[in-house]
């Protein structure tokens, strides 16, 4: 049986980690088989590029291509070692960011060629598809706001990572990039606001969603 592949998408401070886990805790309730997961990283040879990646720049910038190649890297391993072998085996897979983030920050953010973007994706990917996309939509300024307030609370001193880190022009092309993913594949991904509607509201939304998902699937 072939389980489904949901991903959660959007600029920082959006809220993927909080709506992605809390989801999480309810389809374990449920006892559905289920694995949450996260780009970049999920196992341990991506943890360690993703530490390469989210550290801050001191002596050496990374390269938009450098930085590119080692988010394939990252979900070469991770698509190979943990997504693909769950899914095989009828799990729920939840995984915060995937290939659209590739797209929307490395094309739209940085201006790489999107046709090389999209074809390196399915090429590391094995042609895998989410199943369906959640994409918490929110306004690059609020985000990184809430990003700064989040890392102050387990103090972090507000310390935003090498990504969070870029120019606010940047993270409005990063937001353009993902409504404009939507626009192009509009049965598979859904849109949520998250700059003004509360946290309990866009998870019923999305819990709604991935119920009839999963209804539909005949995992239920």
């Amino acid at each position: 049986m072939k389980g489904l592949l949901v991903t959660f998408e959007g600029c920082e401070g959006s809220g993927k980690s909080t709506h992605s886990e809390k989801i999480y805790q309810t389809l374990i309730k449920k006892s559905y088989p289920v694995v949450l997961t996260h780009e970049p990283g999920g196992t341990r040879f991506s943890e360690k590029i993703r530490e390469l990646l989210l550290s801050p720049d001191k002596e050496e910038p990374i390269l938009p291509y450098a930085e590119w190649l080692l988010y394939l890297a990252s979900r070469a391993q991770h698509v190979e070692k943990l997504i693909l072998p769950a899914l095989k085996t009828g799990k729920i897979v939840l995984c915060d960011r995937f290939t659209d983030a590739t797209v929307a920050y490395q094309g739209y953010g940085r201006g790489l060629d999107i046709d090389m973007l999209n074809l390196m994706n399915d090429f590391i990917t094995r042609h895998l598809m989410p199943d369906y996309t959640i994409l918490l939509d929110i306004d690059p300024g609020i985000g990184l706001e809430r990003s700064k307030r989040l890392k102050k609370n387990f103090a972090l001193n507000g310390e935003l990572d090498r990504m969070e880190s870029q120019s606010l022009e940047f993270h409005q092309k990063v937001r353009n990039g993902y409504i404009e993913i939507a626009k192009a594949f509009p049965n598979r991904v859904s849109i949520f606001d998250t700059s003004t509607v509360p946290v309990e509201e866009t998870l019923s939304q999305i819990q709604d969603c991935i119920m009839n998902l999963i209804q539909k699937h005949g995992l239920s």
